[in-house]
């Protein structure tokens, strides 16, 4: 039933019209900062387009509580801003030493590794900004929640954790319970925020709440798996950064565990355990269901 309702959806209108708001609210979030210089290192990397998936899921887990999803924008933004600091630090020589990010070269190869820094300084921080003072609609107790996520994503329990893990398993031999760690606090954390954050802004209970987790944390994994396998699959100019990464660094990724076919059958086995988790939810989920597989389908 759930999946004839999929079907039946039209997603990519949906897609379509949920990055042009997340765009628009983007680019409405970064005022005249001073100097010059900060504010074009900001938008050049802020507004660089790319799938846009964590805002849109911030935007459907709201809407799945029965909430206005316009409530959860300025959440949406903070959560893209943090995703998008964590990609200019990441992409530093000194982190994952990368030239080519979303088509274009890394922002330390356009502003400077000093300007590339502090320009995701600037953007950490206005994610905070865009959650405490932008977000009049939203009950304070529930902006405190989400700040509370927040703050943990962006940290050593998440990101910056996950990150360190990574740096120090370059060239060893890694166990799968070290690369699952390292996935799901570097990139699983914050698609779990993500949809976390956006049921808290809809006053989700409890019992939606864990469903939403078990989903979040099952997309999470299964991106980051994605990423592996199409990191030795694909190419550099449809995935808009540099191919065969992972690889050249001899990092360990599922593919180079499990194989090629077991790492998406572990994928697979993962968006089904997501979509099983929010099933009762019926066609409110749907477009939650539907991102799932957007994520195990997708080609960059």
């Amino acid at each position: 039933m759930a999946e004839a309702v999929i079907s039946s959806f039209d997603f990519t209108a949906y897609l379509a019209k949920a990055r042009n708001r997340v765009e628009a609210a983007l680019d409405a979030a970064l005022g005249p900062e001073r100097p010059n210089q900060l504010r074009e290192a900001m938008r050049y990397s802020l507004l660089a387009g790319g799938k846009r998936l964590r805002p849109i899921l911030c935007l459907s887990a709201c809407e799945l509580t029965g909430e206005n999803p316009e409530k959860a924008l300025s959440t949406a933004v903070a959560i893209e801003m943090i995703h998008t600091m964590s990609l200019i630090h990441d992409d530093l020589p000194s982190m994952d030493n990368d030239d080519l990010r979303r088509g274009r070269p890394t922002n330390h190869k356009v502003y400077g590794e000093a300007v590339a820094i502090l320009a995701g300084d600037a953007l950490l921080t206005r994610a905070f900004e865009m959650v405490s003072l932008r977000s009049p609609d939203v009950p304070a107790d529930r902006l405190l929640k989400i700040i509370g996520e927040l703050s943990l994503v962006a940290g050593a329990p998440g990101l910056v954790g996950g990150q360190v893990e990574d740096l120090e398993c370059e060239g060893k031999e890694v166990d799968l319970d070290t690369l699952e760690f390292i996935h799901v606090h570097k990139t699983g954390a914050l698609l779990k925020a993500s949809v976390v954050c956006g049921a808290l802004i809809g006053g989700a209970e409890e019992q939606l709440l864990e469903a939403l987790r078990i989903y979040a944390n099952s997309i999470g994994l299964a991106f980051q798996i994605i990423d592996d396998i199409l990191d030795l699959t694909s190419s550099s100019e449809v995935l808009g950064k540099t191919a065969g990464k992972d690889l050249a660094a001899d990092k360990t990724t599922y593919p180079k565990l499990l194989g090629l076919d077991e790492s998406r059958k572990k994928a697979k086995e993962l968006i089904g355990k997501a979509k099983e988790a929010i099933q009762p939810w019926d066609k409110k989920a749907t477009p939650l269901l539907a991102l799932a597989d957007y994520i195990i389908n997708r080609d960059r």
